[in-house]
């Protein structure tokens, strides 16, 4: 039921989300949601919880395929392009990280997704690249997820090549 939940979650936000709407896509009746999930806030949480289980499992293919750091900007980029060609599940997660900024209670997650990636990053390119790239990232896929845009690889390369070698933009 809760890959029903961030579906949901993913097709009309966090707001517009339902018991119903969930049992609909997950083609339970309404009762089991509300049984499993009294609250509307239980149901977001365990749609969220999942999304995070998602994400974390994805950061560790991350870091199978960034192993040793070499050639990290290409590495990045193509993971990061790979990242948002599943529209859906980017906008899933981005849909959930934004919510925080209105939900406190979704801020540790929020911290969680940030962090895992600084992590990541910070044994092969330090901390303050680790966290202008992370920031970088997040911003590219905003801008890809908002504008419907693809990203251009290029661009994000060169800047995380400028981030991790302290050098001009190209």
């Amino acid at each position: 039921m809760t890959a029903a939940v961030v579906e949901v979650i993913a097709e009309v936000g966090i707001g517009r989300t339902t018991h119903r709407a969930v049992a609909a896509r997950a083609g339970v009746p309404l009762g089991a949601t509300t049984y499993y999930f009294p609250t509307l806030a239980d149901l977001v949480a365990a749609g969220l919880a999942r999304a995070g289980a998602d994400l974390d499992a994805e950061l560790v293919r991350w870091a199978d395929h960034l192993g040793d750091g070499l050639d990290l900007p290409a590495r990045l980029t193509r993971l990061t392009c790979e990242y948002l060609a599943n529209r859906s599940r980017a906008l899933t997660e981005f849909e959930l990280y934004l919510a925080a900024a209105r939900s406190p209670e979704l801020r540790p997650l929020a911290r969680s997704w940030r962090d895992q990636v600084r992590r990541l990053l910070t044994p092969m390119v330090g901390d303050r690249a680790a966290v202008a790239v992370a920031a970088l990232l997040d911003g590219v896929a905003v801008q890809s997820i908002a504008t419907g845009e693809p990203v251009d690889p290029a661009a994000v390369e060169s800047a995380i090549t400028a981030l991790v070698s302290g050098g001009p933009l190209r």
